[in-house]
């Protein structure tokens, strides 16, 4: 799997905060600051709990131009013991607020492996496994139909190509991921 740090990469699975419902932060943690601080705890986590944590990814859509996106959101995604693993945030208006949300739900991870212990944290971590977000292939490539089609032939390539991406027809959970994302995106352009 191939997680870009920009733009943002959402987990497939993760349900969005509307814009109209996001909130003021009650952190008070510039962007730097906050990128510091989750990586800190992903750091502290990862000797505390003997666990091994590789490939971290803070994917935003921040870039050198733009510290205020439209859309704040913010996933560090990981692997632990092999596994991919998505913590999501967007529930402030601000980018940096949600990277130290993502910290302190860390944090929280830190103080279940301290009174739980690792059984406790791998069963919390269950909820966090992230299918990928889907790639940044134009919908047209993965429905392998032109950029006028209607919603009909949007719904029949839909079809056709799950046949071959559904799990349970030789293809995988991110194939299927991808053209549903494909679908959704298409019939929002064609409406």
């Amino acid at each position: 799997m191939t997680i870009a740090p920009y733009p943002l990469q959402w987990p497939h699975a993760v349900a969005r905060t509307p814009p109209a419902r996001r909130i003021k932060s009650p952190f008070r943690t510039g962007f730097e600051q906050a990128v510091k601080n989750v990586a800190d705890s992903l750091r502290l986590f990862q000797k505390e709990a003997g666990v091994k944590i590789e490939h971290v990814i803070l994917s935003t859509n921040v870039d050198l131009l733009n510290k205020s996106p439209a859309d704040p959101g913010a996933v560090a995604w990981f692997q632990m013991d092999g596994q991919w693993v998505a913590f999501g945030v967007d529930r402030f208006l601000m980018v940096e607020a949600n990277i130290q949300a993502i910290h302190h739900i860390i944090e929280a991870r830190r103080v279940e492996l301290r009174y739980g212990g690792l059984s406790i944290v791998r069963q919390t971590f269950r909820s966090f496994i992230a299918l990928p977000a889907p790639r940044g292939i134009h919908w047209t490539e993965i429905l392998h139909v032109p950029a006028n089609a209607t919603p009909e032939q949007i719904e029949r390539a839909f079809r056709h190509e799950a046949k071959t991406a559904h799990p349970d027809a030789g293809g995988s959970d991110q194939m299927m991921a991808e053209l549903n994302a494909a679908r959704a995106q298409a019939l929002k352009d064609r409406s």
